[in-house]
């Protein structure tokens, strides 16, 4: 499985971003796919997952702002990140999740939201 992040950027505060993890290879194996970030000087924190059957995780962190949702091609999950601060700023790597198998990862976005 290969996992292809995009949509990262700078955004001021209050602002939206969206990104988007495209998954190529053996998806049919995927039962989940979500989204960590990393901020500098800090561990990784699991923010949002969709599983294959629509369950969905929200971090408390970001609760009420993003969005995490399929698009019509089974393989693109999309993050939709909005009313974003400060605190949000960080590398947001996609992650894939395949029952008897470490999580795959794919390269990290960056996002960044100015005060």
């Amino acid at each position: 499985v290969q996992l292809q992040a995009s949509g990262g950027g700078l955004v001021q505060a209050g602002g939206s971003l969206r990104l988007s993890c495209v998954a190529s290879g053996s998806t049919f194996s995927i039962n989940a796919i979500g989204w960590y970030r990393q901020a500098p000087g800090k561990g990784r924190e699991l923010v949002s997952t969709l599983t294959n059957v629509g369950d969905t995780y929200y971090a408390d962190s970001v609760k009420g702002r993003f969005t995490i949702s399929r698009e019509n091609t089974e393989s693109t999950v999309d993050l939709q990140m909005n009313n974003l601060t400060p605190e949000d700023t960080g590398v947001y790597y996609c992650a894939a999740w395949i029952p008897g198998a470490t999580p795959y990862w794919g390269k990290g976005t960056q996002v960044t939201v100015s005060s």
